[in-house]
C-alpha cells in the first residue's frame, strides 16, 4: 500500500523486531515512517555523525498502515519518533492516544502550510487526476472539464482509483469528492462511476504501473499527484524535457495533503527524537525531499528545483474540515465500499 515510489534509493530496513515493542539501546533511534519515505544516504549519515544518533529506519507501509501499527503496539511502543501521519490521519492518531507534543524549535516555527496536533509538518502536496498526454492526443477525446462529464459514457472504463480502505492517496480523493460536491452527491457520482466502469486497485503503485496507460494499461486517468509530472521528468532514460503526463485539477477532485513527523508516546529516547524532528526541517532536508519523496517544502522560502516548473500548484482544493473527518470518515469509507464494490 505504498502512496508514491518512482524509482528511489531504498533505505536500510529495520523490521526485525518490527512487534516485539523491545526497548532500543542508548544510541538507537527507532524511526517508524511510511513506504515513500527517501532521503539521501549521506544526509542520513551525515545526520548520524553529527547528532551522536544511530537511525534505525522502520518501513510501516502506506502512511494509514502505519498508524495502525502504531495503534496496535501502542502498549510496547515500536518506534521513538514516527514521520508521515498527514492531516487526513491526525484525528485518528489522536484518539488513539499514540502520540506525544513536542515543543522544540521545529514547532514553533511557521510552515507554508500547517498540521494541526502534536504533528510537526514537514512537507505538503496535492492528491489529484493524473492523465496520459500521448493516450488523449490520439484518441483525440477532449478532457473532462468536471467530474460530472467523468461520469459520462464518453469516459467509460477511463478511471482508475485507489481504494480508500487501504490506500492514502484512495482516502484522500475520497475525501476530496465529499468536501467538494458534498456528501450526498459525491455518493451519487461514486455510484455513476462504478456503472461507468471504474477500476479500483489496492493501492498508489498498482494503480500507477500496472493500470495506467503511461506503463501499458488500459486506463488513461489515475488518482496520483501534482508531483507526478515533474517526478516522470526527472526519472525518464531519455532525458525528455516535457513530461508525458498532467495533472487535471477539477473541482472536488483535489486534496491537500499535509504531512509531518511527531514523537511516539513512550518512546524512549525523546531527546534523540527532538533532533531528528529539528533535522526534518532542516534547510538541507526541505531542499532534498522535494526530488526523493515529491512533495513541496512546509520550511517558508525554500528553494524549489527546476524540474518542479512541471509540477504547479492547484489554485483551489477541496478538504474537509478535522472535525468532519473525525466524526464521519469511518462511515464515509464503510458507505464507499458498499456503493463502488458491493
Amino acid at each position: 500500500m505504498l502512496r508514491r515510489t518512482f524509482s528511489f534509493g531504498s533505505l536500510a530496513l529495520a523490521a526485525a523486531g518490527l512487534f516485539t515493542g523491545q526497548a532500543a539501546s542508548a544510541q538507537e533511534l527507532r524511526v517508524l515512517v511510511h513506504g515513500s519515505f527517501s532521503l539521501p544516504k549521506t544526509m542520513l549519515a551525515q545526520f548520524e555523525s553529527q547528532s551522536g544518533v544511530k537511525l534505525s529506519i522502520i518501513k510501516g507501509g502506506d502512511a494509514g498502515e502505519m498508524l495502525n501499527k502504531l495503534i496496535l503496539t501502542r502498549a510496547q511502543p515500536i518506534a521513538d519518533v514516527v514521520f508521515g501521519i498527514d492531516n487526513a490521519l491526525v484525528v485518528k492518531a489522536q484518539a488513539a492516544n499514540v502520540l506525544d507534543p513536542y515543543s522544540g524549535a521545529a514547532s514553533q516555527r511557521a510552515a507554508v502550510v500547517p498540521l494541526d496536533g502534536p504533528v510537526v509538518a514537514v512537507d505538503y502536496g496535492f492528491v489529484n487526476l493524473n492523465y496520459d498526454k500521448a493516450w488523449f492526443a490520439k484518441s483525440g477525446l477532449a478532457l473532462p472539464r468536471t467530474l460530472d462529464e467523468l461520469a459520462q459514457p464518453t469516459y467509460r472504463n477511463l478511471l482508475v482509483v485507489q481504494n480508500p480502505a487501504t490506500s492514502s492517496p484512495g482516502y484522500a480523493f475520497m475525501l476530496a469528492t465529499i468536501a467538494g460536491m458534498g456528501e450526498e452527491a459525491a455518493f451519487d457520482w461514486w455510484g455513476r462511476m462504478r456503472a461507468n466502469g471504474v477500476k479500483v486497485a489496492k493501492g498508489w503503485s498498482e494503480a500507477y504501473y500496472t493500470e495506467f496507460t503511461r506503463n501499458g494499461g488500459s486506463r488513461p486517468i489515475v488518482v496520483s499527484y501534482a508531483s507526478s509530472p515533474a517526478a516522470e521528468v526527472f526519472y525518464s532514460k531519455e532525458k525528455i524535457s516535457e513530461p508525458p503526463t498532467a495533472s487535471l485539477f477539477l473541482k472536488g477532485g483535489v486534496f491537500r495533503q499535509v504531512e509531518g513527523v511527531a514523537l511516539v508516546k513512550g518512546g524512549q529516547q525523546v531527546e534523540a527524537a527532538g533532533k531528528f524532528i529539528e533535522f526534518m526541517r532542516s534547510p538541507a532536508v526541505q531542499e532534498a525531499l522535494q526530488t526523493t519523496m515529491w512533495m513541496y517544502a512546509a520550511e517558508p522560502r525554500t528553494p524549489r528545483p527546476d524540474v518542479l516548473r512541471h509540477a504547479p500548484e492547484p489554485s483551489s482544493f477541496d478538504n474537509p474540515s478535522q472535525d468532519q473527518i473525525a466524526q464521519k470518515a469511518a462511515d464515509w469509507v464503510s458507505r464507499w465500499t458498499r456503493v463502488v464494490l458491493k
